[in-house]
């Protein structure tokens, strides 16, 4: 990643790879152009890592490559049931509500309509991923940073980051937990940041890609959050226009092509 800096300014970065359980052997490596002090942060409880610094004028990149085994969790899906809402922990109270981009509020009787009458469980959030594929386009530029999931529903447009919203905003409208999710995915063509969705079924979180364009078992996890405004992958706080972003993503055994797409439901939850 790659900035020219205009005066002082102050960057907050997610990502680097989550450190859970199910990213084992994990090797890497950090590199910044220049001499910065670093301030390393963590969530204990969504994993996530983040790194911030204070740039002065002039160029700045940032490197970062990583090595880790991706040892994820797979089920059946027909055997995964939702979790009555009497019965969630208090802590998945924010993943049932409304937040920045997940108008989940406004959705609610379309949601209902659609999908209130399926059968509950993984099947139903693997419905809703077919809705949104079937029928939201994925165009570049067709939408912005300020996009919310309703918008892209009237837009009937969208990226990987506004499927991963309207995935979300009709999970939480039919009270099932949802959280955005950034990740690293092999097999996306071409290369880049991916946006998926994870809901909470069975006492577990579970990875669902309404893009269809990852495989599921491919995926390594760098954030989680309500919605993207709290894992962006860079966060400036001062006078800078970001440069070119080069993103390479392989298997270590140098396969260049991604594996069949499992029917597993996939899971990297440190759940056991």
């Amino acid at each position: 990643m790659s900035y020219d800096v205009k005066g002082p300014t102050f960057f907050i970065f997610n990502l680097q790879v989550a450190q859970l359980a199910r990213h084992e052997n994990l090797v890497e490596s950090l590199t910044i152009s220049s001499e910065h002090k670093l301030t390393t942060l963590s969530d204990p409880a969504s994993k996530n890592r983040y790194f911030a610094l204070n740039a002065q004028a002039g160029p700045l990149q940032v490197k970062y490559s990583a090595e880790v085994t991706l040892r994820e969790h797979r089920a059946d899906p027909h055997s995964i049931g939702e979790v009555a809402l009497e019965q969630l922990p208090l802590e998945l109270m924010p993943f049932l509500l409304p937040s920045r981009y997940v108008s989940s509020d406004r959705l609610t009787a379309f949601a209902e309509k659609e999908f209130g009458s399926l059968p509950k469980g993984h099947s139903r959030v693997t419905a809703i991923c077919n809705w949104i594929h079937d029928r939201i386009e994925y165009e570049r530029g067709s939408s912005t940073v300020f996009t919310t999931a309703d918008e892209t529903l009237i837009m009937r447009a969208g990226v990987c980051r506004d499927f991963a919203h309207l995935g979300i905003a009709f999970c939480r409208a039919l009270n099932i937990p949802a959280r955005f999710v950034s990740c690293y995915a092999f097999g996306l063509q071409p290369s880049d940041f991916h946006a998926v969705f994870e809901a909470y079924l069975d006492g577990r979180w579970w990875l669902f890609d309404a893009t269809r364009q990852a495989n599921l078992d491919g995926l390594v996890r760098i954030g989680v959050g309500r919605d993207a405004a709290e894992i962006a992958f860079a966060s400036p706080f001062g006078p800078m226009e970001a440069g070119p972003i080069n993103i390479e993503i392989e298997h270590a055994d140098g396969s260049p092509e991604a594996p069949g797409r499992t029917t597993d439901a996939i899971s990297t939850d440190d759940a056991p």
